[in-house]
């Protein structure tokens, strides 16, 4: 069962990666420190807000010693939309001062210095490590990823830590990087929340969630409302 889908797997692979080759980290930024900071900000909340956020925000900061400097209330109000600011401006606070006194003012290399940060779980240190330092440390599960994972029929965890475990196991690490990159893109282009475009999918034929889809218009997975007219 287990070599079917990993056969399964990576025949998505092959053609994510041909439908998607403009996939890319859609968090703005020019340093792994401004990474660290969008994904801390983007937290139930879109990319496209946080991106709106940061052009300012990096403008305003340069570094983790300006953000350190900074009232948490002033902080907070330059992260008021993306939501739960509070806990957040105290995160990136937090995590600017630990880069400075433990890790000489630079975002650390590893998954372990990078869970000592506030405010940092595997999931943003996932997408420093990829994106900033090309580093094959696991695989991002957002939402995206997640909802995808289970129509996909690659995991029947609900728990991001034991999704992300089974796609290790059935992505070869080579593409730990780019695959949650892929399956994001195609969770906002094609297979979308709500009513996925199956008649679009490149992925139609071996998704084991088509038929349920295109017959009743109802969610497939248990992390996904059924949908009614």
């Amino acid at each position: 069962m287990i070599s079917e889908i990993k056969a399964r797997t990576a025949a998505m692979i092959r053609r994510l990666k041909k439908a998607y080759p403009d996939a890319h980290c859609a968090l703005i930024h020019s340093s792994p420190f401004e990474l660290l900071i969008a994904t801390i900000l983007s937290a139930q909340c879109t990319d496209e807000r946080v991106n709106i956020v940061t052009a300012e925000l990096f403008r305003k900061y340069r570094g983790p010693q300006d953000l350190l400097n900074v009232s948490q209330a002033e902080l907070e109000s330059d992260i008021h939309s993306t939501g739960f600011f509070r806990n957040k401006a105290k995160s990136i606070k937090g995590a600017s001062r630990r880069i400075i006194e433990n890790f000489n003012g630079n975002v650390p290399r590893t998954m372990e210095d990078l869970l000592t940060l506030p405010g940092v779980a595997r999931k943003t240190a996932n997408v420093v490590l990829g994106n900033a330092f090309a580093v094959a440390s696991g695989v991002v599960v957002d939402t995206h990823v997640a909802r995808l994972s289970h129509r996909l029929g690659l995991t029947e965890e609900k728990d991001p830590a034991k999704i992300e475990k089974d796609l290790t196991k059935l992505v070869p690490k080579k593409h730990w990087i780019m695959f949650p990159h892929w399956l994001i893109t195609h969770g906002r282009r094609i297979c979308v929340a709500r009513r996925p475009r199956c008649r679009d999918c490149v992925l139609a034929d071996i998704c084991p969630s088509r038929d349920l889809f295109i017959a009743t218009g109802q969610a497939a997975d248990p992390m996904q409302k059924p949908v009614r007219e």
